[in-house]
């Protein structure tokens, strides 16, 4: 026993000199720029967000905080990358719920969801909008459902990139409201936006917060929203039960950090997304983009997250949909 103690006193500090490291470490965050992944391209909601938070997190985190757009098969290209970033808070991923999706859409992703990253907060929740250039012969859901029906080929559907809540939207709006639409896949709603304007698409379920200004410019014709109520930023445009019945999407906000992230570090984190999240400018900024501020911390998000995944596997099973869509 007396010859053991040296041995148990060397373990027990060199665990204190470890914590202590770890402390030290946690209390120089940050001591560089951020790199905030935005897992699609500029323009769409995500990225609107994300450079929302980004400008207001650079004063006061005290570093700069860069956006990386890095778009790519509906998102997963920027979760692994910041999947596979090292765990010292450096680098956070602002995402959609895409990423509960892409669970059951992709036979094998190149992270884990739930191993590879801690979520960090829940911060706002948007409907979809059903969208058309002016010129397409539709005035009402209704009519871009007869429509779909009655031309040769249907028409077809753009979305923010497979696996996308735009993309399973227009697969329940095939499946559930029995249109003729085919899909096809852009790499963010600023991309789909664009081919919409251009007659590129005949419509697509673009993102409140994206759509808006083109709708109150007169670019898009909106139709529906897709959440069960009517949207505030909206006023008279219906939602999308009233045609198809229990059609209820909408697209929510996050963010993430790579898993292992010490818990001072998130702990800051969390105390800095909430003072951005509860900022006048921001709430006003949500509300005119039609999105709720939602604000939910770690162990709420995760179990909401939980629910996300077996409610979307449900629905990537009843449409049929798949990664190569």
């Amino acid at each position: 026993m007396i010859k053991r103690m040296p041995v148990a006193r060397t373990c027990c500090a060199a665990l204190l000199l470890l914590g202590a490291a770890g402390t030290l470490h946690a209390q120089s965050f940050p001591n560089r720029p951020i790199r905030m992944v935005v897992p699609f391209a500029p323009g769409g909601g995500t990225d609107i967000i994300g450079r929302q938070f980004a400008a207001r997190l650079s004063d006061s985190i005290g570093q700069p905080v860069a956006v990386d757009n890095r778009a790519g098969a509906g998102g997963n290209v920027g979760a692994e990358i910041a999947a596979k970033s090292p765990p010292d808070g450096h680098t956070i991923m602002f995402t959609t719920n895409s990423i509960a999706v892409n669970v059951s859409l992709y036979p094998k992703l190149n992270y884990n969801l739930f191993t590879d990253f801690q979520p960090v907060a829940f911060l706002a929740s948007a409907p979809l909008t059903l969208v058309t250039h002016p010129l397409v012969p539709a005035k009402s859901v209704k009519d871009v459902i007869a429509l779909s029906q009655k031309r040769k080929g249907g028409l077809n559907f753009g979305s923010n990139g497979t696996g996308t809540t735009s993309h399973l939207s227009g697969e329940l709006f095939k499946l559930a409201g029995k249109a003729e639409v085919t899909h096809i896949p852009y790499k963010g709603a600023g991309a789909v936006i664009a081919a919409l304007i251009g007659g590129e698409v005949d419509m697509g379920f673009v993102a409140s917060i994206s759509a808006l200004p083109h709708i109150r410019a007169g670019k898009l014709r909106v139709h529906a929203v897709t959440t069960a109520r009517p949207a505030a930023a909206l006023p008279g445009v219906p939602p999308m039960a009233n045609f198809v019945p229990g059609f209820d999407t909408d697209i929510w906000y996050g963010a993430w950090l790579p898993a292992g992230v010490q818990k001072p570090v998130l702990d800051r984190w969390l105390e800095e997304l909430r003072k951005v999240h509860a900022h006048p400018d921001v709430r006003a900024a949500f509300e005119r983009d039609g999105a709720d501020a939602i604000f939910m911390p770690p162990a709420e998000f995760t179990a909401f997250l939980k629910k996300e995944v077996a409610k979307y596997a449900e629905l990537v099973k009843r449409s049929g949909a798949r990664a190569s869509d």
